[in-house]
């Protein structure tokens, strides 16, 4: 079923994605965005608020492919 191997493929690049933004964010100042932007306060506002958007764009896919699972396979219907 193709619908399906492309959501699976979205859920893990998905899935991966976030785990990588979520670790790119700062937490107290200090972090790796802060390494990566300049040191001037307007770069670093625009990095987190990029970061930012990257990460609500890949949950919101996550949160797409998962709900496509789940109509494709409703309980019940994968045989074990």
């Amino acid at each position: 079923n193709p619908l399906l191997i492309i959501t699976l493929i979205l859920l893990v690049v998905s899935g991966i994605g976030l785990i990588v933004f979520i670790l790119l964010h700062s937490g107290k100042g200090t972090g790796i965005s802060d390494m990566i932007a300049s040191s001037t306060q307007t770069g670093t506002s625009i990095v987190d608020k990029n970061l930012d958007r990257i990460t609500i764009a890949f949950a919101i896919i996550f949160m797409l492919s998962l709900i496509v699972l789940m109509i494709i396979y409703p309980h019940g219907t994968i045989a074990k």
